[in-house]
């Protein structure tokens, strides 16, 4: 394997584990600036060993191991060994082979260590949208970048946001524990935010050269199954899961059979997976009994179950879709919403009306430099025979968007309209 090769593989072992060393790592320091730094020091030490001494059989392990030592050789420094010599003993046997059998132990809390980090991240000491952007840096191993693209905001204001809810969470001294049971529905609406957004750049990523981050939509998916043993009659707990299943059932039909892009209406339908879709329409029904049919995630999950029911994409009910949209705007109000209500209206009652919408949403400040703005409006302006108005809007799409499958998707669209102009 050559260096390029191996480092490669690296980057690809640090996106997928990251978030598990880290919330590990945290777990043992009580500090997540200081699990970050140790994390850091783990990757590093990989960088150098593994071109010389070869990828371990369990990277993830061999990073968790490292990162542990040198854990516990901070805690040495900082603290008497008399003190801390219980958690050394209890978290790490100093004659493990970071290349072979490592300690069970070592692994068997790293969905609870997941689920706590995100609580702890979304600590109340923290504003709700420095909760959500630590979370999405820490845990979905999401750049400043990607983050902004989520708030619709700039990367230094989402940089200055995350350093702002480090330092707080270390000045308050907030240790790194699990909340109580009290604690936990007021933290709730925050954690299902950010599991769903780690969801979401796993299903769409907003930068790369990847159209998907499956490892994120596996990881959304898992955090917002564990909820149900924590908080079993929450209604968007079951929302969110249905939500993400319904979505995540159409990861296969996503992409062609060269890995190019496909949407959603020319997706072979037969490709979605079925068992996902079933358990998706469960999480919502369930979700429906403990009476939280209006909640956000819920009218979201609705959506997706009326795509989910469709054999065909002639069969979807557009018309029930846009009035979901429109009761989901009243409940959940932004430009986003608005937005995807206005192609809903574009399906059910023809391009104008939703054009008609979309127009009144361009000047919006949020929506200035929003590539889906004007991707939507180029669809709609082709499906008015507007063609030369449509290939600009989709060259606008092009240039704003972080994605580079989606932008050669764009550039595409923006040729075939041209074309038909003319």
């Amino acid at each position: 394997m050559t260096l390029d090769e191996v480092n490669e593989r690296i980057e690809a072992v640090w996106r997928i584990e990251a978030a598990r060393l880290i919330s590990g790592l945290a777990r043992l320091l009580g500090d997540l600036g200081t699990a970050e730094e140790v994390a850091q020091d783990a990757l590093l030490a990989a960088m150098e060993q593994w071109p010389v001494e070869g990828i371990p059989r369990n990277p993830g392990a061999w990073l968790m191991t490292t990162g542990k030592r040198r854990a516990i050789d901070r805690i040495r420094r900082e603290v008497t060994l008399r003190d801390k010599l219980k958690i050394i003993g209890a978290e790490l046997d100093d004659h493990e082979d970071p290349y072979g059998a490592v300690d069970d132990r070592l692994d068997d809390q790293i969905g609870d260590d997941l689920l706590r980090l995100i609580f702890t991240a979304c600590h109340p000491v923290l504003g709700p949208d420095a909760r959500v952007a630590l979370t999405l840096k820490v845990v979905g191993g999401l750049s400043t970048a990607e983050i902004a693209r989520a708030f619709l905001s700039t990367e230094t204001t989402i940089a200055q946001r995350i350093v702002r809810a480090k330092k707080t969470l270390a000045s308050k001294e907030i240790g790194f524990e699990a909340p109580t049971a009290d604690q936990l529905p007021d933290r709730l609406p925050t954690v299902l935010s950010v599991i769903y957004l780690i969801f979401n750049e796993g299903y769409a990523a907003s930068a790369g050269d990847d159209w998907m981050r499956p490892e994120l939509c596996i990881t959304g998916q898992r955090l917002g199954r564990m909820l149900y043993g924590l908080l079993p009659t929450e209604p968007e707990v079951f929302a969110l899961t249905s939500l993400m299943e319904l979505q995540a059932s159409r990861l296969h039909a996503r992409t062609d059979h060269d890995g190019n892009p496909v949407l959603l209406l020319d997706q072979q339908r037969s490709r979605w997976d079925r068992l996902l879709i079933v358990r998706g329409l469960q999480a919502l029904d369930e979700c429906h009994r403990l009476g939280g049919a209006r909640g956000s995630y819920a009218l979201q999950a609705a959506i997706a179950a009326c795509h989910a029911r469709a054999l065909t994409a002639e069969d979807t009910d557009w018309t029930m879709i846009a009035a979901i949209y429109e009761t989901l705007a009243e409940v959940s109000p932004s430009p986003v919403v608005e937005l995807n209500r206005a192609v809903a209206l574009g399906m059910a009652y023809g391009p104008a009306a939703g054009l008609q919408l979309v127009d009144q949403l361009r000047d919006l400040p949020a929506m200035e430099r929003y590539h889906l703005l004007h991707s939507v409006r180029g669809d709609l302006l082709a499906k008015l025979d507007r063609g030369d108005e449509a290939a600009e809007e989709f060259r606008r799409a092009a240039e704003l968007v972080g994605n580079e499958q989606e932008r050669a998707l764009m550039i595409n669209r923006a040729c075939a309209t041209a074309s038909t102009a003319r």
